[in-house]
């Protein structure tokens, strides 16, 4: 039987890696890429996990339309039997004071290249009809967002494009699952600068257990899966709180400066 082929983006580290390995594990045969060298070394250390079939790496920035198109080129035509979706990047500190150039990547990685690999591959999974999504989302997508404003928009653009984008699909046999973890072991907080922050300096969920609860609900075909019990009532708590109480919440929460040492 031919091994399932799945692609993974932003899997040089953190919860895509860790997508990628439970990939692996599972005998798929895998394409993974991610905007920093690091993916080579990735896929070397995937390669060596029992079962896996072959692994292949793309350094390429999936902020860009060329981007996804080297991508999706990347796949030599073999047909997509599950998508991944995880490239991300965040932004810390007040909107006014970061870069502009900084607000457009966290943009065009997170909305637009997402958006672009999802309707090329979601195309070709409804005219196969077959295949599954898996949409990295957040639970910070429900919260306006202060002093990482821009990157909770667009995690709630991803939650609700998801669940959008399911509905539409409901009559097929391709299923969209959204994984909406909260702040996770990974190098996202540094990477957006926020490091100093309470949310940066606490204790995080681990990667891989977020990875393995995403993989899982996208298999069983579930539409979301909120990781961890404290997210989970976080989430359902932000349903019914004023948006206003929430953005001030989250100050302190993403303030420069609120780490408890």
């Amino acid at each position: 039987m031919d091994r399932q082929f799945a692609i993974v983006t932003g899997a040089s580290t953190g919860i895509g890696l860790e997508l990628a390995r439970i990939c692996a594990r599972e005998g798929c045969d895998l394409l993974i890429a991610a905007d920093e060298p690091e993916i080579e070394t990735a896929a070397a250390r995937l390669r060596n996990e029992p079962g896996a079939g072959t692994i292949e790496a793309l350094h390429v920035d999936l902020a860009t339309q060329e981007g996804i198109e080297a991508l999706y080129a990347a796949a030599n035509g073999r047909p997509i039997d599950l998508l991944m979706a995880n490239a991300g990047r965040g932004l810390g500190h007040a909107f006014l004071d970061q870069e502009l150039a900084r607000i457009r990547d966290v943009i065009d990685t997170n909305i637009t290249g997402t958006t672009c690999l999802l309707h090329r591959v979601g195309n070709d999974m409804r005219r196969r009809n077959h295949g599954r999504i898996l949409i990295t989302g957040s639970i910070a997508g429900f919260t306006p967002g202060s002093f990482q404003a821009v990157y909770n928009a667009s995690k709630s653009y991803l939650n609700s494009l998801s669940f959008a984008l399911r509905e539409e699909l409901r009559d097929t046999a391709i299923t969209v699952t959204c994984l909406m973890p909260g702040a996770t072991e990974t190098a996202f907080f540094e990477r957006a600068d926020m490091l100093d922050t309470k949310v940066g300096s606490e204790a995080k969920d681990d990667p891989a257990m977020v990875a393995r609860q995403g993989f899982d609900a996208m298999m069983r075909g579930e539409g979301d899966v909120v990781t961890g019990l404290k997210n989970k009532i976080q989430s359902a708590m932000a349903n019914i709180t004023p948006a206003e109480r929430l953005a001030k919440q989250h100050r302190k929460m993403a303030e420069p400066g609120s780490a408890r040492h």
